[in-house]
């Protein structure tokens, strides 16, 4: 079946391939003639006028060859995310992913308002889980505070009078992340990228900037939000 630049796109989205964004210096770069890149395995061409693209999820798409503009050499390094570890024959698991993330104090709280903003619940309890701990008064050598772990330009974007509220804090976060996901194209990994990293660093490298500690934060949210999908 062949496919349109619009069916790669969501298929690649779906599947969870990074866009725009370097990968293993084995892979390619396939560029799309919309001036998109994809980050693939590698490909080979079937049929005269149909070129299959390796996922690095796994899986392949077919689409026209015409949709492609050229497939480069990835040589950015960049190091595989580890499979999430499994429970041990006595049942235990690592204590940072123990604790299941959406049956925290705030789920309610997290529920409504990732609900209202039409953002992913799970991905946002993932967040906090990840950001502070679950400890609303936990504050970083930076200075972003909370839950949520707000910078305080963020909270006065939003109009926070103490971000050291669960609710405001919350609040605040998600438009936030609701806007960073808006502006990447409802990309939730260059989306988490923003939310670490900065938009600027990710609008930079036209991907997920290759910082380890971005990289790392990106798949250990995405490993809790969506245990099994990485």
């Amino acid at each position: 079946m062949k496919l349109t630049l619009k069916d790669c796109l969501a298929f690649a989205a779906v599947a969870g391939v990074t866009l725009l964004c370097a990968g293993p210096a084995s892979a390619e770069i396939a560029v799309l003639g919309s001036g998109q890149t994809l980050a693939i395995k590698g490909h080979r061409l079937i049929d005269g006028d149909r070129i299959v693209l390796q996922l690095r999820s796994g899986g392949e798409v077919t689409c026209d060859k015409t949709l492609i503009e050229k497939i480069l050499p990835d040589e950015v390094p960049f190091k595989e995310p580890e499979p999430a570890p499994v429970a041990t024959d006595a049942g235990s698991v690592p204590a940072d992913l123990a604790r299941p993330v959406e049956m925290g104090p705030y789920g309610e709280i997290i529920t409504s308002v990732a609900q209202t903003h039409g953002v992913d619940p799970l991905l946002v309890r993932a967040l906090i889980h990840v950001e502070s701990g679950d400890r609303p008064t936990a504050k970083s050598h930076k200075g972003a505070m909370g839950l949520m772990q707000l910078m305080p330009s963020t909270a006065r974007l939003y109009k926070v009078r103490n971000p050291y509220d669960p609710r405001a804090n919350i609040a605040a976060g998600v438009k936030h992340l609701k806007s960073l996901l808006d502006r990447m194209g409802g990309a939730v990994e260059l989306a988490l990228a923003a939310y670490n990293a900065g938009e600027g660093a990710v609008k930079k490298f036209n991907g997920i900037p290759p910082y380890q500690e971005t990289r790392d934060y990106v798949s250990r949210i995405l490993s809790i939000a969506r245990p099994g999908a990485r």
